[in-house]
């Protein structure tokens, strides 16, 4: 709507000094119509140009107010430029004309320059970069970036606990559109999306109470995260455009982020990171719950969810053992430890020790 507004004004400005320039004396009133139709097809034949480069000029993102300023600066300078390539050129082919028309056209050429570097920028929303010597600004952000929370993140619920740990020392920001999504699967039809809507809620309230937890619920109107269809799609621009970091546990969303240059952190890849290093020679404690699919084996976990899969244990069901571990796997379905049966667990009842015999 902005770039409408200003498309506007540019034709009202340049309409304005066009209509002002053929009605003065020195051009109308002049007998030779020369001067008359130079500035109306100069002004025409410009303003037809920038318009269509505006239109087919590919969209893009704006990156700081600044840069409209800056553009404004570099249209004028080069409008500075091109006048005297005006004055060169109706010298070189001994056009007849006077100095009101040769203003005329100027003002016309500089209005144009000035509005195309203009929209250029606006259409550019990203990072102003010189080629040379090739200089970047960047935005610069005070404090700790936001965490920016995704639907799936606040379904987990894990990022409460990581919060409150204090691992995370920023505030946490969740985005209006965020929210709505939320609360259209609290309302869904189905049993189980209704459950995890209902689940997120509940979370959410719980880290607003949290006096820890510092959650901010943004119902800031951003136009170009508006402009963009799609909560995930949303969720790349309003980062982008508070400089956060988006959590989540979505692995495709992630990916995404990754693309569009947007700082993820996805819970999933932090707990794998934070689960038991499993070295060969050293022992554990696990308690098998089921039997394996190779003869003779056992299965247990860890309290983290790590399998464990113990060689001579099928027979011990139910019992917590020592084992010695003597590889481990990691796979698209998480880490597998393997190791060996080595003896019983030690337990502790009261101040003594009891320690359980060898399985016959």
């Amino acid at each position: 709507m902005l770039i409408w507004v200003f498309r506007a004004i540019f034709a009202i400005v340049l309409l304005s000094v066009l209509v002002a320039n053929l009605s003065s004396d020195s051009i109308a009133g002049a007998e030779d119509k020369t001067n008359f139709w130079a500035v109306l097809y100069s002004a025409g034949g410009m303003a037809v140009f920038v318009f269509l480069l505006d239109f087919f000029t590919p969209k893009k993102k704006l990156s700081a107010l600044a840069g409209v300023f800056f553009c404004l600066l570099v249209g004028m300078l080069l409008s500075m430029a091109l006048g005297h390539a005006v004055t060169m050129i109706t010298e070189s082919y001994s056009i007849d004309l006077i100095d009101s028309s040769t203003k005329a056209i100027k003002w016309m050429m500089s209005i144009c320059i000035c509005y195309l570097t203009i929209s250029i920028v606006m259409r550019t929303k990203d990072d102003v970069r010189f080629v040379i010597p090739y200089v970047e600004f960047a935005k610069q952000s005070k404090g700790a970036r936001p965490l920016i929370l995704d639907t799936s993140a606040i379904i987990d619920g894990r990022v409460a606990d990581l919060c409150e740990s204090k691992l995370f020392d920023a505030p946490v920001v969740v985005p209006r559109f965020v929210l709505n999504e939320l609360q259209l699967i609290a309302d869904s039809a189905d049993k189980l999306k209704r459950a995890r809507g209902r689940r997120g809620l509940d979370i959410l309230n719980e880290m607003q109470s949290h006096s820890v937890i510092d959650v901010e619920i943004d119902d800031s109107v951003i136009p170009e995260v508006e402009e963009v269809k799609g909560v995930d799609q949303k969720l790349m621009m309003f980062a982008k455009s508070c400089d956060g970091r988006v959590a989540t546990t979505d692995y495709n969303l992630t990916k995404v982020a990754q693309v569009r240059e947007v700082d993820v952190v996805n819970i999933n890849d932090l707990a794998n990171s934070l689960k038991t290093v499993a070295l060969p020679g050293e022992n554990m404690e696990v308690k098998i719950i089921k039997p394996g699919e190779e003869a003779d084996q056992g299965i247990g976990y860890l309290p983290d969810g790590t399998m464990v899969v113990v060689e001579g244990a099928r027979n011990k069901i139910g019992r917590d053992l020592v084992i010695s571990i003597t590889s481990s796997l990691q796979t698209s379905a998480g880490k597998m430890i393997f190791g060996k049966f080595e003896k019983f667990a030690v337990r502790r009842e009261g101040n003594t020790k009891q320690t359980s015999k060898r399985a016959l």
